[in-house]
């Protein structure tokens, strides 16, 4: 058992395996011992086959109901429509293309259709390969019906999936652990009696840490399947990085000592806020059905507090308690606190260390607007995966986003007429898929294949995303074959005239063909599936080993056809669809990170110049970046076979564009209202610098998308430059006091704004170390 769950994390395939294992044997006993129709059993054999091993749907019991309802009426008419296109070869392959291009594109709209898209291709191959007297549809129609009714049993009576997802919890342990931090942190900020000291804060810390492992264990050791990807499924996925994320700013200034900085009381409201929502946070993830009221609640609250913290920090300068005559320890002021040539030089005089004292401080709050920021883009990620739970049926289906304003069908269709395009590789796919299905009903009536079914199901069997995995599933999938038709031929043998003994051999067959391929390897799991093939096959008859042979000859055919497909219409699947997608979206969140800080620095440029105007058409190309990565990243975790990148590195690459564009998001939002930040003085000094620092930020972005998308090394990270940190300080310095004492916005905007750059800066040793995962990646040096 211990090496079951080493190789198959959470026994998912086990789960689905054993159901099968128990239901299609009884069903095809029942069908042709009992009502001794051979056309009822084989349907029934193949639904129940279908409908409980090759389709897992996720949520409440009552909508995995529905769904399996769904897809039984489906099969209905699939089965209707193959029988009636059988009898002429021409309308047999016209409809073959038409169904499988339907049914596989279908998928865009949303993860139900795209991970029941195998089990429907099989209810209309299996009719429309095996043409029939009409008078044999009643047969067929019942042996599915058997099918969906004893699936459905199944799924809520053996074995029920669970109805949480894995990461719920150790998600929500997180969120309650960083708000404990959180409160423990503004808590030592009030320097108050009874104040937490830093031995608190340190074990606070320490929580936060150990919760956030706890998370990364789980979620490398949970099994995402394409039946699994519900919009719920995708946001808890990328959930996972957030919080990462934010644990990473919070162990950012975890180096607690007995010396309390003095800190905007501002701040200490937004950390408490933070705290609050993320608790809130928590209590959904518990319950992904219950009421989001009081999560939108905290949010509104988050965000006042932090737009008060702002108009605090560019009104009030808190000079009264400086930092040891020090520069702070993050964003720009570690920087400076590091550079030995400003804290040996001008910082010397009084009215530096009032500018470091200030700096200090204003780290702090600059440290909550981060963190708040954070904060707020998880918790709208745990509102979108609870409102995607709540959606009905019907929306599920259609794949309708949580929120979106338009009707379920409007919003099918403008997903679907997105990938109408020629660069579409879903489009790509489908078309291919389609087209090789045709080719393959034409081959097995111009070679007078036996069974034409059989050719089918090897195409469908190695039908994969590139041309490069199709070659490798098609090869390994005909030496599965081979090994799987030598077992048949040897058990057929030893059988001998005791075909009684198939009955026995039939549910060992089924569990292992269901647990292999997750288990063992692919070709393992088509060897056991041929066996259970040739098993049901020889059920009620003398067992002839000779049949074998046909049916690797039909397979090995139909797997030849599949290869062929693949590489005359497409050879990159979604593997590179979202290499494409990634480079687009950090190059466009690239360009808008560089447009918003063109727009803060415009907005203190001095004379009678207009105002800059905020980076809108930037913003709005990154955010359809995002959704062209979204979509994508849905078609490679719903692509079968292997994964060239482990998920927790892709979805590393994926949240990182997220980690980007709110840096812009953040910059745009400081500056919207810029407020007294125009001034009379030019400060082109300032302006060179936090310019300089944001493009050499950003072309590292632009050299990781090229990295991606043509396969190239992956660059070095930007290291941290104290002098240019300094050189920026230097620039405002004298802009940071004037004769009250007070602080002006245009310096705290301006140093805020390098913090949003160098926010951007550090997540790049961590996308650096994703990238170079890729096969054949490296890392600049």
């Amino acid at each position: 058992m211990g090496w079951l769950r080493a190789h198959d994390p959470g026994l998912a395939a086990t789960r689905k395996a054993g159901r099968t294992a128990l239901v299609m044997p009884a069903l095809f006993a029942l069908c042709s011992q009992v009502f001794h129709s051979p056309a009822m059993a084989s349907f029934a054999a193949f639904g129940s086959f279908s409908m409980l091993l090759l389709v897992e749907f996720t949520g409440r019991m009552v909508q995995r109901l529905r769904a399996h309802l769904g897809l039984g009426v489906a099969w209905v008419v699939l089965i209707c429509l193959g029988t009636l296109a059988a009898k002429l070869t021409w309308l047999a392959v016209l409809a073959t293309v038409a169904v499988g291009f339907m049914v596989l594109f279908a998928g865009v709209v949303s993860s139900v259709l795209a991970g029941s898209a195998t089990a429907l291709l099989l209810a209309f191959v299996l009719p429309v390969t095996s043409p029939v007297p009409l008078s044999q549809l009643p047969d067929r129609l019942a042996g599915a019906g058997l099918a969906a009714a004893a699936a459905m049993l199944a799924i809520s009576l053996l074995w029920p999936r669970p109805a949480a997802d894995p990461l719920s919890a150790p998600a929500a342990r997180v969120c309650r652990a960083a708000a404990e931090q959180l409160r423990t942190e503004a808590d030592r900020l009030d320097r108050g009696p009874g104040a937490p000291d830093a031995k608190h804060c340190h074990a606070a810390a320490g929580r936060v840490a150990t919760a956030a492992a706890d998370l990364r264990r789980t979620f490398d050791a949970t099994p995402y399947r394409p039946t699994g990807l519900s919009s719920t499924s995708r946001a808890l996925v990328r959930l996972v990085d957030e919080l990462t994320w934010l644990t990473g700013i919070l162990a950012d200034k975890a180096s607690y000592t007995d010396d309390v900085p003095a800190c905007d009381p501002a701040a200490r409201a937004v950390r408490r806020a933070a705290a609050e929502l993320l608790d809130r946070a928590a209590d959904l993830l518990g319950d992904l059905h219950g009421d989001g009221g009081r999560l939108q609640a905290a949010c509104a609250e988050l965000r006042a507090d932090m737009d008060g913290m702002e108009r605090s920090s560019t009104t009030r300068l808190p000079v009264d308690r400086p930092v040891n005559g020090a520069g702070p320890s993050d964003g720009v002021g570690p920087s400076v606190g590091a550079s030995g040539d400003v804290a040996n030089g001008p910082s010397a005089d009084g009215a530096a260390t009032a500018v470091y004292g200030f700096l200090a401080t204003l780290d702090l709050s600059f440290r909550a607007q981060e963190l708040g920021f954070a904060v707020l883009q998880i918790a709208s990620n745990v509102d979108l995966a609870s409102a995607a739970e709540r959606r009905s049926w019907p929306e599920r289906l259609l794949g309708r986003e949580p929120g979106a304003l338009t009707e379920p069908l409007a919003a099918a269709r403008e997903r679907a007429a997105a990938h109408l395009q020629p660069h579409s590789v879903w489009l790509h796919n489908s078309l291919r898929g389609a087209v090789g299905l045709g080719i393959a009903v034409t081959l097995a009536d111009l070679t007078s294949a036996q069974h034409s079914f059989w050719v089918l199901l090897g195409t469908l069997s190695v039908l994969r995303s590139n041309a490069l995995n199709t070659g490798q599933n098609a090869a390994r999938a005909v030496l599965g074959t081979v090994i799987g038709s030598v077992i048949g031929a040897g058990l057929l043998q030893l059988i001998g005239h005791h075909g009684t003994v198939l009955w026995f051999l039939l549910p060992v067959a089924v569990l292992i063909a269901g647990i292999a391929p997750a288990a063992i390897s692919f070709t393992a799991g088509q060897a056991a599936f041929t066996v259970t093939l040739v098993v049901l096959f020889n059920i009620g008859q003398n067992p002839d080993w000779h049949i074998v042979l046909l049916r690797l000859q039909d397979i090995a055919l139909g797997c030849g056809v599949s290869v062929l497909v693949a590489l005359f219409f497409w050879p990159r699947g979604a593997d590179a669809a979202v290499d494409r997608a990634l480079a687009d979206a950090y190059t466009d969140s690239a360009r808008y990170l560089v447009g918003a800080v063109e727009y803060a620095v415009g907005c203190c440029t001095a004379g009678p110049m207009p105002a800059a105007a905020a980076p809108l058409q930037e913003g709005r190309d990154a955010a359809a970046s995002a959704r062209r990565l979204d979509d994508a990243f849905r078609s490679y975790l719903a692509e079968r076979g292997s994964k060239p990148l482990p998920l927790a590195s892709m979805t590393t690459l994926v949240t990182g564009v997220v980690g980007l564009r709110l840096a812009a998001d953040a910059v745009v939002s400081l500056w919207r209202e810029p407020g007294d930040a125009r001034t009379e003085v030019e400060r082109t000094d300032a302006r060179l610098e936090i310019l300089g620092t944001a493009t050499r930020v950003t072309d590292w972005y632009r050299d990781l998308a090229t990295g991606l998308d043509h396969a190239t090394a992956v660059p070095a990270p930007v290291l941290p430059d104290p002098a240019s940190a300094a050189r920026l300080v230097e620039s405002v310095r004298h802009d940071l006091t004037g004769a009250d004492g007070q602080g002006t916005a245009t310096a705290v905007r301006i140093i805020w704004t390098g913090d949003h750059v160098d926010a951007a800066r550090r997540l790049q040793p961590t996308l650096a170390r994703a990238a170079a995962a890729r096969p054949g990646a490296r890392l600049s040096r």
